[in-house]
């Protein structure tokens, strides 16, 4: 007779360890919610060598949860230039540079176009080969945080208390069953959790395929002329490409852009497409370390939930990588929910709180992989426009290479500087927020405007006390106070009758940004605005029952 099947009891369910997953079970655990995490991988398996960056709203998040520095202290050598050059091959003719400070100077320089982020943690570069160890050292050390690596979700069932899980051992075979009140599927663009749920994913399926090598070659820096490079573009009629330094020494990913008339991976040969994206001859040495090609797609999942089951990151959403908004992308998604399935397990919210995931995450999914999509196209057209005679000598060529170089800049500079993206989307229709008549400020990859208008982000600004204003923000709702003498003490007494965690900020600061004109501003947790005015809420019982999903029908103000 079999033993009967294990069964481990948490919060929430998380199926796969990648950044997304691991992110939300950080930010879970840190509001005291048990977690059980199922990844498929050994623990500590190097990860593929995908992301190479970290936008700065990433960065604000991992600055809460206790993991910024330990980041900034990882990946290229601290003096190594993060900067994008554009180049005939790697070893040829200079055409561009988009400066960005290295890792040393990324908190004090303040010259160029990646150097005047409003906030505490601008953007990193590091691979997420090193990336992910820390995050999964981190989480796994966590009270509350039970890891189950070589574990494989096989099924689930759901009912109005939570969800089931089947999970099998990929090690003996044996079998768990895994209780969740919640459970979000992190397990990538193949997710198993968004086909049970029977999600769809819509979209464009092919962009353009990208045959990718990660290559040891020592000697090739020494062979790369002027100031290194953290990204190489490669721009000449044999081969375009693009290379990423990933040690700083020895270690390096070259991406080949395949053509439309170069259907398969295959379609190419890898290595003399290599050495033209290089810009070597036949004697130069490199050893392959691994193949990671992949497709580039604009995909949007047609729902992100069913029921107590939700979607994150690749799971729910797959796009060209332009701007780093992959990973990026999905650690928002991770952040947007994990406060508000926390909200449902400590009590104090309402479970239609939850509707606010959906609402707010897929409209600026599809944004984002719109703009991601539409900067393919345009690096697409570049490549295919590329003069056979760019690497010719004289003034002629000087000057064509001059108008080249100025061309990438102005294309590429937005998604290597993409504040936009970062600090100007909002959400709308979102059941949570009281909005006003005012729109949001439209904003584009490279620019933002920043506002206090409900769904945007509250504009950073320092406080007396050296805090970034988002180190003094409460675990829930924030409440701005930036006139002292206003009575807040309705929404107090409603917050406290609720239990919903009301955090209140008298705003002392060396000098508020122009956005702030109203006396109060109410932020959440993932610093968007909520509400603002200059005196409270008529019925404060009603606005505070809307914060936590109690009564949206029937709470007007």
């Amino acid at each position: 007779m079999n033993a009967p099947a294990e069964i481990l009891t948490a919060d929430v369910l998380i199926v796969g360890a990648g950044p997304v997953g691991l992110t939300m079970a950080m930010d879970l655990a840190a509001r005291g919610v048990k977690v059980l995490i199922a990844e498929i991988r050994r623990y500590a398996e190097p990860p593929n060598v995908k992301c190479n960056h970290v936008a700065s709203r990433t960065m604000e998040q991992f600055r809460r949860l206790g993991v910024a520095r330990k980041l900034r202290d990882a990946g290229l050598p601290a003096d190594y230039p993060n900067d994008v050059v554009f180049r005939t091959s790697v070893t040829g003719i200079e055409l561009t540079r988009i400066p960005i400070p290295c890792r040393r100077d990324r908190y004090a320089e303040t010259q160029g176009p990646d150097a005047w982020w409003p906030t505490a943690e601008p953007p990193h570069r590091i691979n997420q080969i090193y990336l992910e160890p820390i995050l999964l050292e981190h989480t796994a050390a966590l009270s509350g945080v039970t890891l189950l690596n070589r574990t494989q979700v096989t099924g689930f069932t759901q009912d109005e208390t939570g969800v089931v899980a089947t999970a099998t051992s990929l090690d003996d075979g044996g079998t768990r069953t895994l209780r969740a009140r919640f459970m979000v599927g992190c397990d990538g663009g193949s997710s198993a959790v968004r086909k049970q749920i029977g999600a769809k994913l819509e979209g464009t399926a092919i962009i353009q395929r990208v045959q990718s090598t990660y290559i040891r070659a020592p000697q090739l820096r020494s062979l790369i002329p002027g100031k290194p490079a953290w990204s190489y573009y490669s721009m000449n009629p044999r081969r375009c490409g693009t290379m990423f330094a990933i040690d700083g020494h020895a270690t390096w990913l070259v991406h080949n852009h395949l053509n439309a008339e170069e259907p398969e991976f295959d379609s190419v040969d890898r290595d003399r497409s290599i050495r033209d994206i290089l810009g070597v001859g036949p004697d130069f040495e490199y050893e392959v370390i691994s193949r990671e090609d992949w497709v580039g797609r604009r995909l949007v999942a047609d729902r992100f939930r069913d029921r107590r089951v939700f979607l994150a990151g690749d799971a729910a959403h797959l796009w060209v990588p332009y701007a780093g908004y992959g990973m990026n992308a999905g650690i928002a998604d991770a952040i947007n929910l994990s406060w508000l399935l926390a909200a449902c397990v400590q009590g104090w919210a309402d479970e239609r709180i939850l509707d606010a995931y959906e609402a707010e995450r897929q409209p600026i999914t599809e944004q984002v992989s719109r703009f991601a999509m539409d900067h393919a196209q345009k690096m697409i057209r570049a490549r295919r426009t590329v003069p056979a005679d760019i690497e010719a000598l004289g003034p002629e060529a000087d000057a064509r290479r001059a108008d080249i170089g100025r061309e990438a800049y102005e294309l590429n500079v937005q998604q290597f500087c993409c504040a936009g993206l970062n600090f100007g989307y909002y959400y709308t229709g979102s059941p949570i927020i009281e909005y006003d008549d005012a729109e949001p400020p439209a904003y584009s990859m490279g620019a933002f405007t920043p506002s206090t208008v409900p769904g945007c982000r509250a504009p950073h600004f320092w406080l007396t006390d050296g805090r970034s204003l988002y180190d003094a923000f409460g675990p829930a709702y924030t409440l701005l106070r930036f006139d002292r003498h206003a009575d807040i003490a309705p929404l107090q007494r409603a917050a406290q009758a609720t239990g919903m965690p009301l955090t209140v900020l008298d705003v002392d600061a060396l000098a508020v940004p122009a956005e702030y004109v109203h006396a109060l501003v109410m932020c959440r947790a993932d610093q968007h605005v909520v509400w603002r005015g200059d005196a409270v809420p008529g019925d404060g019982d009603a606005f505070i029952a809307r914060l936590c999903g109690r009564a949206m029908a029937q709470a007007t103000l």
